[in-house]
C-alpha cells in the first residue's frame, strides 16, 4: 500500500499530466490566447481596410461618373432625355 501511494506521489510530481508540466501547459495555453487574439485583431484591421479600398474605389469612380461626367478609356456615355 505504502509502495502505491510512493508510486502515485511520484506521477503527481514527476509524470507527464503532474502538477508542473499541467502549470507549464497553461502558462502556454494563456500565451496562445493572447497571440491568437492579436491576430483576430489584426486580421480585421486588415480585412476592414480592403473592404473600404475595394467599396472606396467604387464610391469615388461611381461620383465621378455621375457628377463630374468621367468615363474609362473605350467607353461610350449614352444619355437619355425625357
Amino acid at each position: 500500500m505504502i509502495a502505491l501511494l510512493v508510486i502515485l506521489h511520484a506521477q503527481l510530481w514527476v509524470g507527464r499530466g503532474s502538477i508542473p508540466s499541467v502549470s507549464a501547459m497553461t502558462q502556454q495555453l494563456a500565451a496562445q490566447r493572447e497571440h491568437n487574439e492579436a491576430a483576430r485583431q489584426a486580421n480585421e484591421r486588415l480585412a476592414a481596410e480592403v473592404r473600404d479600398l475595394k467599396e472606396g474605389m467604387e464610391m469615388v469612380e461611381e461620383r465621378a461618373r455621375f457628377e463630374l461626367g468621367m468615363l474609362k478609356p473605350n467607353e461610350i456615355l449614352v444619355q437619355i432625355s425625357r
